[in-house]
C-alpha cells in the first residue's frame, strides 16, 4: 500500500447525498466544508431520487431518478470523482444535515492519512450541536463510555467518515443492495481483510442533531435482513450461527414492541431467502485482528 507522503499533496473529496428536503442545512454543510484550512476539498452532491436544490458553483452534482438508498447513493457520489474516486485520494461521507464546526478537520484527516499509509478509514466523532453530547451508538466500539478517546476500531459511521480511495479499489464500494443499515460494517470488514486499518478520531467532529435510528420506516426490517446478509457475505461458516445467534438474543433482550419485533423477524427471514451478493469470507487472521481490537465478529 502506498500513498502520498505529505499532507499538503493529499487530495480530499466530499460526498453528500440528499433527498432535497433540507436545502438550508445542506448549503450550511457545504460552506463548512469550503471553510476548511488548506487545499480545497472537492464537493459532490447526489440528489437521491429528488430534485437538486440550488447549490453554489463548483459542486459536482447528479440527480438520480429513484432513491438508491444510502450506500447506493454514496457509491454514485464516489464515481463523480472518477472510477473508485481516482480524482482524489480519500472521500468524506457527510450527512446533509451535519456541519463541520471546526476548520481544521480536513487538515487533521490529511495528516492522518499521510502519516499512516495503512490507514484506510477514519470515523469522526458525532456531537449534538446544542448539547455537545455524543450518543453511545455513535462511538464505533464496545467500550463507548468515553467518546473523547480516539482509538483503532473495527467499523465506522457512514455519515461522518473518510475513506481512502484505494480501499474501494481493493475491497470494493459500499453494498448498494443493503439500502440502509450495516453497509459500513460490510465495507469495514472487507477493508480489514484487505489489510487496511480504521481509526475513530475524537478530534474530527461533525455536528449532527440527536436522532433515533428507528425514525426510518424500514429500520427494523433492514437491520435484521442486513445482519444476515453481512454474516452470509463476510464470515467464515463456523461464525455465521454464532454471530446471528448473539444478535437474535440481544434483540429479544431489548424487548422491542410487537410491531418492531414483527418487522425484525420479517427482515431476518428475508436475509436468508433473498440473495446477499457475492460471498467472500474473511480470513481467520482478520477474525483474530478484529478480536484483538475488542470486537470479535460474533458481537
Amino acid at each position: 500500500m502506498t500513498g502520498p507522503t505529505t499532507a499538503e499533496s493529499f487530495r480530499l473529496g466530499a460526498v453528500i447525498i440528499t433527498m432535497g428536503n433540507r436545502p438550508a442545512e445542506l448549503n450550511a454543510l457545504i460552506e463548512s466544508v469550503r471553510a476548511q484550512e488548506g487545499p480545497a476539498v472537492e464537493l459532490a452532491v447526489v440528489a437521491n431520487g429528488a430534485p437538486l436544490p440550488p447549490l453554489p458553483e463548483g459542486v459536482r452534482t447528479v440527480e438520480l431518478p429513484e432513491n438508491l438508498g444510502i450506500p447506493g447513493g454514496r457509491n454514485v457520489g464516489i464515481e463523480l470523482f472518477g472510477r473508485d474516486g481516482e480524482d482524489v485520494d480519500a472521500v468524506l461521507f457527510l450527512d446533509d444535515d451535519g456541519h463541520l464546526p471546526r476548520t481544521d478537520s480536513a487538515r487533521l484527516l490529511r495528516e492522518a492519512f499521510a502519516a499512516d499509509p495503512e490507514l484506510g478509514i477514519v470515523s469522526f466523532r458525532i456531537a449534538d450541536p446544542d448539547t455537545g453530547v455524543t450518543q453511545r451508538r455513535h462511538v464505533p466500539r464496545l467500550r463507548a463510555s468515553d467518546p473523547l478517546r480516539s482509538s483503532r476500531v473495527t467499523t465506522f459511521l457512514g455519515g461522518a467518515s473518510a475513506v481512502r480511495c484505494k480501499v474501494f479499489e481493493e475491497a470494493g464500494q459500499l453494498p448498494a443492495d443493503f439500502f440502509y443499515a450495516h453497509e459500513e460494517t460490510d465495507l469495514a470488514w472487507r477493508a480489514a481483510d484487505a489489510g487496511w486499518a480504521i481509526d475513530y478520531r475524537a478530534d474530527v467532529v461533525l455536528h449532527h442533531p440527536t436522532t433515533s435510528p428507528g425514525r426510518h420506516a424500514t429500520y427494523f426490517h433492514n437491520v435484521a435482513r442486513n445482519r444476515v446478509w453481512l454474516a452470509r457475505r463476510n464470515l467464515p461458516a463456523l461464525l455465521v450461527p454464532l454471530y446471528l445467534g448473539t444478535w437474535f438474543l440481544l434483540t429479544l433482550a431489548r424487548r422491542p414492541s410487537p410491531e418492531a419485533l414483527k418487522a425484525w423477524w420479517g427482515g431476518f427471514r428475508a436475509g436468508w431467502r433473498e440473495p446477499c451478493g457475492p460471498r467472500r469470507p474473511m480470513r481467520w487472521r482478520t477474525v483474530w485482528q478484529l478480536t484483538r481490537l475488542g470486537r470479535p465478529p460474533i458481537i
